[in-house]
């Protein structure tokens, strides 16, 4: 049974609290399932080279087991009578109770990707180099937006805030979880505890989608889906951009950097031959 009304502030915050420990194991279970798959046999210092020289360039299909599901999930959420419930109810309870809307979530959407560059800055150095990681998370934030953006245009619903027609999916969650995913990816080998950190800014994230009245429950899980998947692609199609890129010659320099500016994401490319 979906509760329906909350008599005391308790109420309400054990029911958010619950919803915060749901995305928690969402999230868990993909941390679980990719770090069954992560390799054991680790080098005391391993370049970008070296790994793509020693990685096999596949698509395993088991780390887009959660993803396709959490995405799946949001799809049903838009027809399935139970699903579409639970969003109504759920906005229904935080609404009762009138949370203060903040905007953090323009921002921390961000932290995890931020945190990655932040701590190669102060020598906690990560899979990658900056060029390698760039041209990594650049391209998962065209894979996100190339997935989300057309999407919200063609589903075209409504937000629980009745502002526009474009709520799902959520494109903050999405790109937060994007984030969240780069980090793991980045540090899973050599710091895991460290790795799972950019979750809990991933979660942050989705939750205040909801609380701002911004998306639907629905939204917010399918946009956990298509940010996974979407750092998933970037890291099996980076090997080729790397070398359409002249990765291959020696000579060749390559400077790719990620922006955000007036709601817009992209990649900024300067490449010398």
């Amino acid at each position: 049974m979906i509760p329906t009304n909350f008599n005391t502030q308790k109420e309400m915050s054990n029911y958010l609290q619950k919803t915060v420990f749901g995305l928690f194991i969402l999230a868990s279970a993909l941390v679980k399932a990719q770090h069954n798959d992560s390799i054991q046999v680790q080098q005391t210092k391993i370049y970008s080279t070296a790994v793509l020289n020693t990685e096999k360039n596949t698509l395993d299909y088991k780390k887009l087991i959660v993803p396709t599901a959490l995405v799946g999930y949001g799809v049903a959420s838009l027809s399935i009578k139970g699903l579409k419930q639970l969003n109504f109810s759920t906005r229904d309870e935080i609404n009762e109770h009138k949370p203060d809307h903040i905007r953090l979530d323009n921002y921390s959407q961000f932290a995890p990707a931020a945190l990655v560059y932040g701590l190669n800055a102060f020598g906690v150095e990560g899979k990658h180099n900056f060029r390698d990681r760039s041209i990594i998370y650049g391209t998962s934030m065209l894979i996100t937006s190339a997935m989300v953006v057309p999407l919200k245009h063609i589903v075209k619903e409504e937000r629980p805030d009745y502002s526009n027609n474009l709520s799902f999916p959520s494109g903050h969650t999405a790109i937060a979880f994007a984030s969240a995913q780069f980090m793991f990816r980045e540090y899973r080998d050599s710091n895991f505890l460290l790795s799972i950190s950019g979750y809990s800014f991933a979660v942050f994230t989705g939750i205040y989608r909801m609380l701002n009245d911004k998306h639907w429950f629905g939204d917010v899980v399918g946009g956990v889906g298509f940010g996974i998947l979407s750092t998933e692609l970037a890291y099996w199609l980076y090997p080729k951009i790397n070398n359409l890129l002249g990765g291959k010659n020696k000579n060749a320099s390559t400077m790719v950097m990620p922006f955000y500016q007036n709601k817009a994401v992209g990649i900024g490319l300067v490449k010398n031959f």
